[in-house]
């Protein structure tokens, strides 16, 4: 028998619910109804939107997932077989997994322990003359210290690039923390901030690429030049099936619209985890906001420092679901199934535990989390 049953809505509290606006509806019927349903005039319009609301410099394509902008992005920096990049050794493993199609060596860093984003200090023992690229994701949407990793990556010619999957809406010294690397990404999938049922945004600094990362999305064909009917629109690059179709731009576009008020209510939840949760074995990863940032809070996570498992149980008794989510990427076989000595992520690997933070969980559900974990287990 399974110990962690799979929460219902109409039965407690489940860990994730997604969120799609009422407005969703009625853009998707529409594009049902048109001529476009495949990637066509929504995706221009979401992505257009989408570069005016959270970005200055970057330009910015729709994909199919998160991953697709992951593996672009590698594939824009000139990552090539050999090649090692330092990455996080806590995150979703489709942060990773990119790298190895086109045989580049990830470099697993240790988490900051008050944040589980990647060590800036572990970053600077493990740079190497191989290495190309930093890649840095926001935890839970607790953005990481852009401007060190800037220092690093200037000092040592190297590409800085955000996965943002978890951090749409994050601010770092006063602007959107995705402003500040060479690439970024955001994952569109069910259960994240903005989602189109699945889906991704890559976002480049680097103008110049804008048109290949275009090319590279779609066959390595040069759409708008494939309408002239002419052989001089050659094939040069290997390219991929990674666009959005209209029918997720659409969903997107209605997302848009609530964005600010949708991370403001997620913010609001996580100050409340902060006013409520009082027990002394349990400790929040991160702030809801400091004098550096504003978290966009996807994630609730804390550290158990007695019997995470014991929690668990309690909480599902009490039909709460509660899990760890991710899970440290060097112990899988994909990519060595070897430990490494990461001090921080060995020390927190049987501690963190993810809280329900979403659009469906009330104030007076926080308090009641709270209230239970506080009564001890």
């Amino acid at each position: 028998m399974n110990e962690f049953p799979i929460i219902l809505e109409n039965q407690g509290i489940p860990l994730f619910y997604p969120y799609i606006p009422k407005k969703a509806k009625k853009e998707v019927l529409n594009t049902l109804s048109s001529r476009w349903i495949g990637q066509g005039p929504k995706v221009e319009k979401f992505e257009k939107k989408f570069e005016k609301k959270f970005f200055k410099n970057h330009k910015t394509i729709a994909v199919g997932a998160g991953t697709d902008a992951l593996h672009l992005a590698y594939l824009l920096a000139n990552i090539k077989k050999n090649d090692e990049v330092i990455v996080p050794g806590f995150t979703c493993t489709a942060t990773n997994i990119p790298l190895l199609y086109i045989g580049a060596k990830p470099v697993f860093a240790d988490v900051e322990i008050n944040t589980l984003n990647i060590s800036i200090e572990d970053i600077k023992k493990k740079i190497s003359k191989k290495t190309k690229a930093i890649v840095c994701v926001d935890y839970g949407g607790i953005p990481n210290d852009y401007i060190e990793l800037n220092k690093i990556c200037k000092k040592n010619n190297l590409i800085l690039i955000s996965d943002a999957a978890h951090s749409l809406g994050s601010k770092f010294i006063g602007k959107y923390s995705c402003q500040y690397a060479d690439f970024v990404i955001f994952s569109f999938q069910a259960i994240k901030t903005l989602t189109t049922g699945d889906g991704g945004m890559l976002a480049i600094k680097n103008k110049k690429l804008y048109h290949k990362a275009k090319r590279l999305r779609w066959f390595g064909i040069d759409r708008s030049a494939k309408q002239k009917g002419i052989w001089e629109n050659d094939i040069k690059e290997i390219g991929y099936k990674y666009q959005m179709n209209d029918i997720a731009a659409s969903i997107g576009l209605a997302a848009l619209e609530e964005i600010d008020n949708v991370i403001k209510y997620r913010n609001k939840l996580f100050t409340l985890y902060e006013r409520y949760l009082k027990n002394k074995n349990i400790r929040i990863i991160g702030k809801a906001s400091t004098n550096k940032y504003y978290n966009s809070s996807w994630l609730i996570t804390v550290v158990v420092n007695k019997n995470r498992v014991g929690l668990m149980k309690k909480l599902r008794k009490h039909k709460v679901e509660s899990a760890q989510v991710h899970y440290r990427n060097d112990r899988y076989s994909v990519f060595s199934n070897k430990k490494l000595n990461l001090k921080n992520m060995n020390y927190i690997e049987n501690k963190y535990l993810v809280l329900p933070l979403h659009m469906k969980v009330k104030e007076m559900d926080v308090k009641n989390i709270c209230n239970i974990i506080n009564d001890g287990w």
